[in-house]
């Protein structure tokens, strides 16, 4: 075995020889993949193994894609068969909503020029004759889909990988994990110890006891899952094709053809957990007892399908153990706290994901980032609020509802509240309907009275017209936003200038008060993140960024090394803010406070320390709503006194409280990006207007990535769009964009009713030239085709007086 290694890649399930075969591929073949049985073993043998390529994330559809067009390769590339049955799969509609969903999916395809297609009740009795497909709306076909060998697979990879010039390592356990000073490990093992680069943890049900030997906590738990097959049966035999896989997840089971006989599985709501305290090292091969009563309301709405399987003998049943995070999402990427240390654990539908998630895996490490932006995966969205109650009572939710659609905007209340602020119980009384950010519980939107539940779906909910109340209020008056949900840093030091002029893109402020607005490039030159900074004294500053990429942005901040004498702080949980905002802004503020206000005194884009109704705050003129406002930022102690303050005054001057769900709405009434929808590593940074903000007389982190592209003309640019919305729906972020001759152009990233302009608008990127403002294009909402103006400006102040008045 080998004493040294560029990579160490634990666990030889599927995933983790789809890693060390990718790795080879991108030229590192200096990789050891150690099993500590034998490979497949865990999850990964027993697995039904379908594979399919739409998701309603483009991204994981890209993979997944990917994924599917690779098993034939490696075939012809190893001469390892894969198993591979293309019969296709069927998509059914019960309900309205899931037609909205497969429309959009269609639409997709069309998109990216994958196959995904409608077809009708007699083509769909064509391809499965033994199908009932009574009381079903919508029909789609994808030709790609199917089922592969899960060994096969996996043996495929690992010989892909061994001919590349990796090592495999069977019956080899891992007993340790030791970081060395300089960024490596060594790997400890019965057979002796490799020094590596990097370590990957792609464990599958060992991930959370690999974790653990490097100090690290996973977010993961095992349930059971049951699927059976049945004997053969004469209607199949009978055939002279192979009958496609259906998808009726209405019906909540999935059904294809296994042998002669069909195979059905089910995530039945009474799920069970499995081995909660961690997995038995001695585990490998095994199963668990048959329980089909379990799921037998799921197969009884299968055999309604297909009637002639409850005619069959059951063959063989499978309940096995798979593992899960959170939200049934991958765990994956580098972990921040740590060097080299990445994990690739937790995934679900890992045949139709494989391939993807061993070529991202391969790009970050040898390239520094994946090409593909997928935060949806990244580890780094759980921090450690995302204990094992939460855990537990997620998965569950997951488990019970995985083929539950998941609507735009929609939260789902398990495990909640994580986390919750000093004004948490008082913004329940007020009628506070509440989002999960980052642990903490963050209000949306306030209702008529307590305790109001949102409803969900594509259409326009119950939200709407509440929400509009709250635009239409502080457009007109005044609104009061909680920001606590924002990243909050201190950076304080001789070095604290230095220090953030070489991470961040833009000049850092030289005078004290000023403030500004700078991004944060990735490695490959793209938008990894946009904050604002405010120099609050000679060596202290404050920058403010998004929530949710708190833990992803660590990456980059460990990038560049402290000066000496100079400290950086996380002061997220310790400080919260408010956006004060609206044509009435000064008025409010001007009741709490003795500080002059006025614009000559107090101009966009500075900021002061002052008292706000007795409160030390740090009061920054800015506002993400595009009007007159300011941030204020205080002790989270203190946070309950100041919004009382806040909201007493707002009365006065007919304002109130304003939830994020309404925030959304302002910023595109106003054109500006968030990140992750319209920032994001994949875009740079003139496509979405942020080159005017890099400044390259001086260096800062990846400049010469940034360099690189930086005159390369926009790919798509990020644009407005004034939005036909005839159907009670507005585009929500996803959406594809064609041309009315059909040419698919766009996309969508954001998208809401400007309630204050009185148009549906959308936020999205338009390929360069594809057309001009005052032109028609069609925005596939609900997947269907609705007319979409390109806009010149954005619709609310596009010369900004209001926001500097």
């Amino acid at each position: 075995m080998k004493t040294h290694a560029q990579v160490v890649v634990i666990g030889g399930g599927l995933v983790g020889c789809s890693i060390l075969y990718h790795l080879a591929k991108l030229g590192w073949s200096d990789v050891v993949l150690l099993e500590r049985d034998e490979l497949t073993s865990g999850s990964t043998w027993h697995a039904a193994a379908n594979i399919h390529g739409l998701h309603d994330s483009t991204n994981i559809s890209r993979i997944q894609h990917y994924t599917m067009n690779l098993y034939k390769e490696l075939e012809a590339e190893t001469g390892q068969g894969c198993g591979v049955f293309q019969p296709g799969s069927l998509y059914l509609a019960q309900s309205a909503a899931r037609e909205h969903q497969l429309r959009l999916q269609e639409a997709k395809a069309r998109y990216y020029g994958m196959g995904f297609y409608e077809v009708d009740r007699a083509e769909a009795e064509r391809l499965h004759p033994l199908a009932n497909f009574d009381g079903i709306r919508c029909i789609m076909f994808e030709p790609d889909g199917g089922n592969v060998d899960p060994s096969g697979v996996t043996q495929a990879y690992a010989a892909g990988a061994r001919k590349m010039g990796a090592s495999v390592e069977r019956f080899t356990p891992v007993t340790a994990t030791i970081a060395q000073p300089d960024g490596s490990w060594i790997v400890e093992t019965p057979k002796g110890n490799i020094h590596t680069q990097w370590v990957v943890n792609a464990a599958g049900l060992w991930a959370r006891e690999v974790a653990a030997m490097a100090g690290l906590r996973l977010p993961l738990i095992p349930t059971e899952h049951q699927y059976f097959v049945t004997e053969s049966m004469p209607e199949i035999e009978a055939l002279g094709q192979r009958l496609p896989s259906i998808a009726d997840r209405d019906g909540e089971y999935y059904l294809r053809q296994e042998g002669k006989g069909l195979l059905i599985g089910a995530y039945e709501k009474e799920m069970k957990f499995w081995a909660e305290n961690g997995t038995p090292q001695d585990f490998g091969h095994e199963l668990f007892p048959d329980d089909l009563d379990r799921i037998m309301d799921n197969v009884m709405r299968a055999m309604d399908r297909v009637p002639s399987a409850a005619n069959a003998g059951v063959k063989r049943v499978v309940n096995g153990p798979m593992i899960w995070s959170p939200d049934a999402n991958a765990l994956f990427g580098p972990v921040p706290e740590m060097q080299n240390y990445f994990c690739c654990t937790g995934i679900i539908p890992g045949f139709s994901q494989s391939g993807g998630l061993g070529l991202l895996t391969a790009e970050w490490i040898v390239e520094g980032e994946s090409k593909l932006d997928m935060f949806a995966w990244d580890l780094a969205r759980f921090g450690d609020w995302a204990d094992k109650k939460f855990t537990k009572a997620r998965v569950k939710d997951q488990y019970g509802h995985r083929f539950k659609i998941h609507f735009p905007n929609e939260e789902r209340s398990a495990g909640r509240p994580a986390r919750v602020r000093p004004a948490y119980e008082m913004q329940k009384t007020m009628g506070g309907v509440f989002g999960l950010n980052c642990g903490w519980e963050h209000p949306l939107w306030f209702g008529d009275q307590p305790d109001m539940v949102e409803s969900s779906g594509f259409t326009r909910q119950n939200w709407f017209e509440p929400v509009g109340k709250e635009v239409r209020m502080l457009r007109e008056a005044v609104g009061i936003i909680d920001i606590s949900n924002f990243a909050n840093y201190r950076i304080k030091g001789p070095g604290a200038a230095d220090w953030l002029n070489a991470l961040l893109a833009n000049n850092m402020p030289k005078e004290i008060g000023r403030s500004c607005l700078t991004p944060l490039i990735g490695v490959r030159g793209g938008v990894a993140g946009d904050f604002t900074v405010t120099k609050l004294a000679e060596d202290e500053f404050m920058m403010v960024g998004s929530g949710l990429a708190e833990r992803y942005h660590q990456r980059f901040f460990n990038m560049v090394p402290l000066p000496e004498g100079t400290s950086f702080a996380v002061q997220t949980d310790d400080i919260c803010g408010f956006n004060v905002a609206g044509p009435k802004a000064r008025d409010l503020l001007m009741r709490l406070t003795n500080a002059d206000l006025s614009t000559p005194a107090f101009p966009f884009m500075r900021s002061k320390r002052i008292e706000v109704a007795g409160v030390e705050t740090i009061i920054i003129r800015v506002s993400f709503t595009g009007d007159l406002g300011w941030e204020l930022h205080c002790a989270a102690k203190d946070q309950v006194l100041l919004y009382e303050a806040l909201l007493e005054a707002a009365k006065a001057v007919g304002g109130g409280p304003v939830g994020s769900r309404a925030l959304g709405a302002l910023r595109i009434e106003k054109g500006y990006g968030s990140w992750g929808r319209e920032y994001s590593p994949e875009y740079y940074p003139q496509e979405v207007g942020l080159e005017r903000l890099i400044k390259m007389d001086k260096d800062f982190l990846n400049k010469a990535a940034y360099s690189a592209i930086k005159d390369i003309p926009p790919r798509e640019n990020l644009s407005i769009f004034e939005v036909e919305a005839s159907h009670n729906a507005d585009a929500t972020g996803g959406e594809p964009i064609f041309l009315k001759d059909g040419t698919p152009v766009g996309r969508v990233t954001s998208g809401a009713y400007g309630y204050s302009v009185g148009k549906s608008l959308a936020l999205g990127f338009l390929k360069d030239g594809a057309a001009m403002p005052g032109d028609t294009v069609e925005i596939f909402i609900l997947g269907q085709p609705h007319e979409a103006i390109l806009l010149a400006e954005p619709p609310f102040d596009p010369s900004g007086k209001k926001l500097r008045a």
